[in-house]
């Protein structure tokens, strides 16, 4: 996946439904507790900003819209039954 501009990546957010916060949390960045109490991410709000360098690696953007059902080719399937990872990796 190509790396996505700040653009994308809010819209690509907005459309799941998140926050900066959960989005952020989803995908294992840091939280803060912000000036008027609520929590927030640094690291997702300069990921999202059109004038910060930073950008989401295209691998990390497509585990976010994998996780937010939103990926293009790709969809993720709970496992049923009892079936764990050390059982498929067996096999």
């Amino acid at each position: 996946m190509p790396v996505p501009t700040g653009e994308q990546l809010k819209a690509a957010r907005v459309a799941a439904g998140l926050s900066q916060a959960q989005a952020a949390e989803l995908m294992g960045y840091p939280l803060q507790t912000g000036s008027r109490g609520g929590v927030q991410s640094r690291t997702w709000q300069a990921l999202e900003s059109m004038s910060d360098e930073r950008n989401m690696q295209g691998p990390v953007f497509a585990m976010f819209l994998l996780l937010t059902g939103q990926h293009p080719d790709w969809v993720l399937a709970q496992r049923t039954g009892a079936q764990n990872v050390s059982d498929a990796t067996t096999r």
